[in-house]
């Protein structure tokens, strides 16, 4: 009985430590995010398309909105869905247009598709 109790607990304690591994596989695709999940950084993951309509309209409401003041510390990392394949295995996404955001290593929101500026902030403000 002690014996499976701890077992038990062991088991939970590396699903605990996995969370981050679960959220970025090791790809080193995308350059920097496992330093920025280290620092507890407040982060935007975006898997576009050149080709990608929504993304084309995504792109510069992301920009002027990381312009402001409080999201300047936010780090952007952008995840090509052509090329990318491991990357979105790793943090799930099936479509281009996606966002995610983190605050460290817990996701905090995501959102597929979304056009408008002020759902895109509301998204971002969970990771701060």
């Amino acid at each position: 009985m002690i014996r499976r109790r701890f077992l038990m607990i062991q088991a939970g304690l590396l699903v605990a430590l996995a969370r981050p591994a679960l959220a970025h596989n090791g790809d080193d695709s995308v350059v920097g995010f496992d330093e920025a999940v280290a620092a507890g950084s407040s982060i935007l993951i975006h898997v576009t398309a050149p080709w990608c309509g929504t993304c084309k309209i995504q792109k510069p409401i992301v920009a002027k909105l990381l312009m402001k003041p409080e999201f300047k510390a936010m780090k952007e990392f952008n995840v090509d869905f052509d090329s990318q394949k491991e990357a979105l295995k790793s943090f799930h996404v099936q479509t281009q247009s996606t966002m995610i955001v983190f605050k460290g290593n817990k996701e905090m929101g995501r959102d597929v598709g979304q056009t408008d500026p002020a759902a895109i902030e509301a998204l971002l403000r969970k990771a701060l």
